[in-house]
């Protein structure tokens, strides 16, 4: 049987022109949500907000998610995802323990400066999400921990892994913390100072 022709070069060029438009649509749709559920929480945000807040139509969004509820899965599955790939990015990088270490602690600076509305939204709304979608972030955020566990456990084989998964938390909540509370206007520091700050607690907080 013969082979249907290939489509001509500018109907390909058109479908991936449209692709893209629609990847850039869903994105946006995506950081507004997150800065608008960080503003007035989850339930005080509608599908019409979302979609004005991108210059849509309220019912232009369900093209793109189903819901309100896949917008923060997306948002919480999507920002997990991130850390868990950019943690196995950097590690496959750095060979040496301590070299591995660090390049994780500025792999999360990276995520709590760039993403401080993301990790509000987080630490609010992860119980709105549905239970299949609840399991899938903290599996994702499982695997996450046990990258730094890892880690630690070749520097400080002294130290139970219990206690090395609760440091882990604990500078997590360090990083998270943070750069949010130092967005008060006209009280935040550069960006460059915020991060050697937190890199240097998170470096004590871990190895004291």
């Amino acid at each position: 049987m013969a082979s249907s022709p290939a489509a001509p070069a500018s109907t390909a060029a058109a479908l991936t022109e449209r692709g893209r438009q629609k990847a850039d649509r869903r994105a946006a749709i995506l950081a507004a949500a997150a800065t608008l559920f960080a503003e007035r929480g989850y339930a005080g945000v509608t599908i019409e907000d979302l979609g004005t807040a991108v210059g849509v139509s309220g019912p232009a969004v369900y093209r793109h998610f189903p819901g309100k509820a896949a917008v923060l899965a997306a948002i919480l599955e999507g920002a997990s995802r991130a850390l868990l790939d950019g943690a196995e990015r950097v590690l496959d990088e750095a060979s040496e323990p301590e070299r591995s270490l660090r390049a994780l602690i500025a792999h999360h600076v990276d995520f709590a400066l760039g993403d401080a509305d993301v990790i509000l939204v987080q630490d609010r709304e992860l119980e709105q999400l549905d239970a299949g979608a609840r399991h899938d972030v903290r599996l994702l955020q499982r695997r996450y921990v046990e990258h730094w566990v890892d880690v630690l456990s070749r520097l400080r084989p002294d130290r139970a892994e219990a206690e090395l998964r609760v440091r882990a938390h604990a500078a997590f909540g360090l990083l998270n913390s943070t750069p949010h509370s130092a967005r008060i206007p006209g009280r935040r520091p550069a960006d460059g100072t915020i991060r050697g700050i937190l890199e240097e607690m998170a470096w004590a907080s871990l190895m004291s």
